[in-house]
């Protein structure tokens, strides 16, 4: 089969397309046409630092139709229309046919077409887990609190706020720093917007709150001071990205909570795999009943090495709102 990845770690035009042995699936593995695909932050910081052990065939979030089942799926059918995220210690979906386990793959949404069904899984399960494992809300619950979003016209935060509106009673503060931006965070339901660019404790204490949970999506190590002094005590701070070193003392007067979210967990340490099955399949049909809208804003006609190492360089500029998509190699 034809798959897309890299031999060597480097700038996105390290891409390059090869022949490659079609998976064989294992006993709880589906085997998945891939007709759309979604391109993430992981998959440009892999290509930049992940060494490949030969050819490393990036790609995580997929839509497509399963061609072939192992010996123990119970869940999944031949011929099922399934989205899903797959496993960051798998080969990845940049790929004519995928394997991968059926405990982490949902329904997809009737209502998308396969490229913008792709758009959606890794970042509905980042912001799902954040909120109701991370945060350790209930369905209905946060009334009366509210919840920061820094950086939410990306594809996390975008969701972010849909999921926090339609599942909780949190009132919801989005990061924005651009017109663009701003008008995408209130298209995604956001009821404040403050531009993280300018003083985010002043701009809070204006409208009179002070958080009790803080999603950090991106910068967290440039925001990190604003955030001790505007979160109130007792809160809790989530984050996605990466910063080097955080002074985690400074949250100790006010007794925070700090943790990471990573959606790769479950799949890698096999724990409670089959939470993000039924998550997607909640989302899926929360799609399909128009409650949550879809994230995708940028879409590629076909999937080649030029379109995928475009849709690389555009993810690394970071002006990307919501997500991007493209074609599988099986469409």
């Amino acid at each position: 089969m034809k798959a897309i990845g890299y031999h060597n770690t480097g700038p996105a035009d390290v891409l390059t397309m090869q022949q490659v042995a079609r998976p064989e699936p294992g006993p709880r593995d589906l085997i998945v046409a891939v007709k759309g695909i979604s391109v993430n932050p992981v998959d440009v910081k892999l290509r930049a630092a992940r060494g490949p052990a030969g050819f490393d065939i990036l790609g995580f979030d997929a839509a497509g139709v399963v061609v072939a089942i192992g010996a123990e799926v119970t869940g999944h059918a031949v011929g099922d229309e399934v989205f899903y995220a797959g496993d960051v210690t798998r080969a990845g979906t940049n790929a004519e046919f995928h394997a991968v386990d059926e405990r982490i793959v949902g329904r997809k949404p009737a209502s998308l077409g396969f490229p913008e069904a792709a758009g959606m899984p890794l970042t509905s399960i980042t912001a799902w887990e954040m909120l109701f494992d991370s945060f350790r809300l209930t369905e209905g619950g946060g009334q009366g609190q509210s919840l920061l979003v820094i950086g939410g016209a990306g594809g996390v935060g975008s969701i972010l706020i849909q999921l926090a509106k339609r599942l909780t009673g949190l009132t919801v503060i989005a990061t924005a720093s651009r017109p663009e931006t701003q008008d995408w965070v209130r298209r995604m339901g956001a009821d404040h917007v403050i531009d993280h660019r300018g003083d985010m404790v002043a701009q809070l204490r204006d409208l009179g709150l002070s958080p009790t949970y803080v999603a950090g999506l991106t910068a967290t190590d440039q925001h990190w001071p604003a955030i001790v002094e505007l979160i109130a005590p007792r809160g809790h701070i989530a984050l996605i990205d990466d910063p080097q070193a955080l002074d985690i003392t400074s949250a100790k007067p006010k007794a925070l909570s700090i943790s990471w979210e990573f959606m790769f967990t479950r799949s890698m340490f096999g724990t409670d795999m089959e939470a993000q099955r039924d998550l997607l399949n909640r989302v899926s049909r929360m799609l399909d009943a128009g409650s949550l809208v879809s994230t995708v804003t940028e879409r590629a006609d076909e999937l080649t090495v030029q379109s995928l190492t475009e849709a690389h360089e555009r993810q690394e500029s970071g002006r990307v709102i919501g997500k991007q998509v493209l074609p599988g190699l099986s469409a």
